[in-house]
């Protein structure tokens, strides 16, 4: 199993930027699909963003298509949430996620810990 440990998460204004990180360990990174899930408070977790083990491959949800961007640097085992025109809305916690199951819905073996992003109005 792959364990995960997510970083830079925050708080900023609304408009504002932040990239979230997320290391890997246990596996090669390299082998596996790794995303993004984030869960408001009251809400269930949702899909945010994937990308495949190559980088070649990249999913978003549409709340975040064209704000957000998934990328990954395999020999760094990372992969990292560049967060762009924020809004209040995207508060939540952040979770990566690793080891594609299935995609419809999306779902993984291996989870992070969370990190949590608050943007102010």
């Amino acid at each position: 199993q792959v364990q995960l440990v997510e970083s830079g998460g925050g708080l900023v204004q609304a408009g504002g930027s932040l990239r979230l990180s997320c290391t890997a360990s246990g596996r090669s990174s390299s082998s596996y699909y790794m995303g993004w899930f984030r869960q408001a408070p009251g809400k269930e977790r949702e899909f945010v963003a994937a990308i495949s083990w190559n980088g070649g491959s990249r999913y978003y949800a549409d709340s975040v298509k064209g704000r957000f961007t998934i990328s990954r640097d395999n020999a760094k085992n990372a992969v990292y949430l560049q967060m762009n025109s924020l809004k209040v809305e995207d508060t939540a916690v952040y979770y990566c996620a690793a080891e594609l199951i299935d995609r419809s819905p999306w779902s993984f073996r291996s989870w992070g810990q969370g990190t949590q992003v608050t943007v102010s109005s």
